[in-house]
């Protein structure tokens, strides 16, 4: 229901241009059209998230960690549901779930803590190595200086959040960047891929 709303509206819109900008080429269109999806689909994705976790009462937290933990998602990408109520579903399940699990583990500052933190990293590094960038079929990373570039960039940003969480003396805060990056990470992973029904888009662009 939803992705057909949002079919009939990118149609609308893709109508009038093509009124107003006779001369404008397809690739242009569809260009355009997919921006579209991707701002008119994030819009009631992050309101649900919101409502969500303001009813679960982490709403603070769970702006937080959508905004620190965006360098690293998008450096290391990932997958994507195949439709916008899967990704509605999907996003606050994420976010809130994340935030959740931060509120209730990992509570005190001991060597676990520190383990659990290297651990993390280490995981994280060897999926970005064979991962990041984790792109889809729809918005390919083809070109090797910015596939190179940013699995670079993703370990970096990865190393950084987690030194960071070593440090910081709000323990919520520190455990939204751990297991943040540990589920952002596993959602780069090829079985993730597998169970969201997507595929890498630089290997089925190669194969063509």
């Amino acid at each position: 229901m939803i992705d057909k709303i949002l079919d009939s509206i990118c149609e609308k819109v893709n109508i009038k241009l093509k009124e107003e900008i006779p001369d404008i080429t397809s690739e242009r269109i569809e260009i355009i059209d997919y921006g579209l999806k991707m701002i008119i689909g994030e819009i009631p994705k992050l309101m649900i998230m919101l409502c969500i976790a303001y009813l679960l009462g982490v709403l603070p937290l769970t702006i937080l960690s959508y905004i620190i933990l965006s360098p690293y998602t998008m450096f290391a990408g990932g997958a994507h549901a195949n439709s916008h109520l899967a990704c509605i579903i999907a996003t606050p399940t994420v976010y809130c779930g994340g935030v959740i699990l931060s509120q209730n583990l990992l509570q005190n500052v001991s060597f676990e803590r520190y383990l659990a933190i290297f651990a993390v990293w280490i995981f994280g590094i060897i999926m970005c190595l064979i991962y990041a960038p984790a792109d889809t079929e729809s918005v390919p990373i083809l070109r090797k200086k910015e596939r190179k570039f940013k699995k670079i960039m993703a370990c970096i940003t990865l190393t950084i959040s987690l030194v960071v969480a070593i440090f910081l003396k709000n323990i919520v805060i520190s455990n939204i960047l751990i297991f943040g990056c540990l589920i952002r990470s596993i959602m780069i992973t090829r079985p993730i891929y597998i169970v969201f029904g997507n595929k890498y888009g630089h290997e089925v662009y190669s194969e063509n």
